[in-house]
């Protein structure tokens, strides 16, 4: 399984979108700049998770973009599905293939279930405010 640059911007959206929610409605144009990522490409993400509900667009002077849900609730695990589609580690998990007629016979299936199982749960585990103070001082002690 490999994230491509479409989940991995959108959690830099959604960090960002958090850490200026207190602004109200975010432009689109601010937050390509700072987060160096073309604006028409950002365009394709925000409508992504503007469609799946966890932001809202406002068009218009003082118009952009805010978070529909709470930083604390939105998991990593949940925008990488919506991005991404499957986490699954192979197709016969990740719910849009067809059946494999091997299955029944298949040596290999309940090691991919518990590695999906673990993928999930892991990034299922962090939320977006969780990743807004990863880098805060005092959150880098290690023993």
């Amino acid at each position: 399984m490999m994230i491509s640059t479409k989940g991995r911007y959108a959690l830099r959206v959604l960090i960002d979108m958090a850490e200026h929610q207190s602004e109200g409605y975010v432009p689109l144009k601010e937050i390509a700049a700072r987060q160096e990522i073309s604006e028409k490409y950002l365009e394709s993400i925000v409508k992504t998770l503007v469609q799946e509900g966890v932001l809202a667009g406002l068009r218009g002077k003082g118009g952009g973009y805010r978070l529909r849900v709470s930083p604390e609730k939105c998991t990593v695990g949940e925008i990488l599905r919506m991005t991404e589609g499957s986490l699954a580690p192979v197709a016969c998990l990740d719910g849009k293939s067809p059946a494999c007629g091997r299955i029944a016979d298949c040596r290999t299936i309940t090691m991919w279930q518990g590695l999906d199982r673990v993928i999930n749960e892991y990034l299922d585990k962090y939320t977006i405010a969780d990743l807004m103070h990863l880098d805060e001082p005092g959150n880098d002690y290690v023993i």
